[in-house]
């Protein structure tokens, strides 16, 4: 019998449980995103993981928008190694009106929709740093599955500035592109 399915839901749960919650000091968005440009794979650089990212290797997150406005996503990774088999989720993000495309609720089970802030998109849509006011949990990604040692240092400046505690910070391995 396996006892780790149901050991990772109680995590999830015990990660989400928060996410509903009003933050005292809410993260600021950037000011604009264009959704269709935005949408594509972001591979994960760096985080500070929820549960079941505290492992992850080679992760890809995908967004494709629908005819309704929402975003389909595929998040995909491998567990502790390369060689893992690939993991796949599929949340839901929906955009809040007014918010210029940068907040979204990512819904990865019903009935929580956690926050998603764009906080960080440079002017090629080549980088990107997504957040949330509670400040637990920040991803850094990029078009490619690497960036240099500068971009990396400069986003981890950025989240730092936005009062995270950059020594929970994860670079998540990655494979250089794949001819």
């Amino acid at each position: 019998m396996k006892t780790t399915q149901p050991l990772r839901a109680l995590g999830l749960l015990l990660m989400l449980s928060g996410c509903s919650t009003q933050p005292v000091h809410p993260i600021p968005p950037v000011a604009q995103v264009d959704l269709p440009r935005f949408m594509g794979d972001w591979y994960v650089i760096a985080n500070i993981p929820s549960y079941l990212e505290r492992h992850a290797w080679d992760a890809v997150e995908s967004y494709r928008l629908d005819a309704d406005g929402r975003v389909q996503t595929t998040f995909r990774y491998r567990n502790g190694s390369f060689d893992a088999p690939v993991k796949t989720l599929h949340p839901v993000g929906t955009v809040k009106p007014g918010t210029g495309n940068a907040i979204w609720g990512m819904q990865v089970f019903w009935p929580i929709k956690a926050e998603y802030v764009i906080v960080y998109l440079d002017r090629d849509y080549t980088q990107t740093i997504v957040g949330r006011s509670a400040r637990d949990y920040a991803w850094v990604m990029a078009r490619t599955p690497m960036i240099s040692e500068q971009d990396y240092q400069a986003s981890l400046q950025r989240l730092q500035a936005l009062g995270y505690d950059i020594s929970k910070v994860r670079r998540v391995p990655q494979l250089p592109l794949r001819k």
